[in-house]
C-alpha cells in the first residue's frame, strides 16, 4: 500500500532528524567558511621570510652536523662500555679497602722477582709503622714460579719490607706448591725477589716423595735446591722406595 501526499500532511507528529535543524545564524557562518572570495591570504612580512631562511640554513649544516656525532658516538661506543665496566670493577675493589685509624684493611702488594716473574701479598690487615715496614694480619703470598709452576703461603702475622721485598711469616705457617708438597712451620722468611724460602723453626712437609719431619730448611724454589737441618725423620712413599 502506498503512502499518499495528504496523509504525510496530516500527521500530527512528522519524524525529524535534530542534525538537519539549523538556524539561519549557522546556515550563513557555514557558508561563509566555503566562500573563497571572502578568505584573504595573509602574506609575510620581511621579518618572518628572514627568519624562515635563518631556519634552514641553520638546519643544513645542523642535520649532518648531528648525523656525524650519531655515528662517532656509536663508533666510540665499544671503549665507553669497557671504560665503565672498568670503573665499575675498581669501585667494587675500593669498597673492600678502607682506611681506618692508620691502617689498610684488605691490601694488595703486587711486585717482579728478579726474573720478571709477579707476586701479589695480601693480608686482611696492613699497618705501616716505618715507611718501609708494614705489618700484615692474616697475610697470604701468591708467587709465580718457573714453568708456570706456583707457591701459595699463608700465616696468622706477617711483616713485609718493601725496599729488600722480603716477608717474614710467623704463627701456623702454611705452604703449598702445584707439585702437591705441603709444608708447615712456626714461622718462615720468604726473600720474594730470589724465591728462596729459609725457616729455624721445626717443620712437618708432606708431598709426592713422602712425609719429612725436620728441625729447619732453605728451600730454593728456582734452582730446585731444598736442604734440612736435624735431628729429623723421612717416610719415602712405596712407589719411591722401589725407584
Amino acid at each position: 500500500m502506498t503512502e499518499r501526499p495528504e496523509d504525510r500532511e496530516s500527521d500530527p507528529n512528522p519524524i525529524q532528524r535534530e542534525d538537519y535543524s539549523r538556524s539561519a545564524a549557522d546556515i550563513e557562518r557555514q557558508r561563509s567558511i566555503f566562500n573563497l572570495s571572502d578568505r584573504a591570504r595573509l602574506l609575510p612580512d620581511a621579518e618572518s621570510l628572514a627568519r624562515r631562511q635563518t631556519i634552514l640554513r641553520s638546519a643544513k649544516w645542523m642535520l649532518p652536523l648531528l648525523a656525524l656525532v650519531l655515528l662517532g658516538s656509536i663508533a666510540a661506543w665499544p671503549a665507553v662500555e669497557r671504560a665503565v665496566i672498568m670503573h665499575t670493577g675498581t669501585m667494587a675493589q675500593m669498597s673492600h679497602v678502607r682506611v681506618k685509624s692508620g691502617s689498610m684493611l684488605n691490601p694488595t702488594y703486587r711486585g717482579l722477582d728478579d726474573h720478571g716473574h709477579p707476586y701479589m701479598i695480601t693480608a686482611d690487615e696492613a699497618r705501616q709503622v716505618p715507611p718501609e715496614r708494614i705489618d700484615l694480619t692474616n697475610a697470604a703470598a701468591d708467587i709465580l714460579l718457573d714453568n708456570r709452576n706456583w707457591m701459595y703461603v699463608t700465616a696468622r702475622d706477617g711483616v713485609y719490607i718493601q725496599h729488600s721485598q722480603m716477608l717474614d711469616v710467623t704463627h701456623d705457617v702454611t705452604l703449598y706448591r702445584t707439585d702437591g708438597t705441603i709444608l708447615l712451620s712456626p714461622s718462615a722468611d720468604i726473600d720474594m725477589r730470589h724465591n728462596i724460602i729459609v725457616s729455624d723453626s721445626w717443620i712437618h712437609a708432606e708431598g709426592p716423595v713422602g712425609v719429612l719431619d725436620a728441625a729447619g730448611c732453605m728451600l730454593d724454589t728456582r734452582a730446585g735446591i731444598m736442604m734440612f737441618r736435624g735431628p729429623g725423620r723421612m717416610v719415602l712413599n712405596a712407589a719411591e722406595r722401589a725407584n
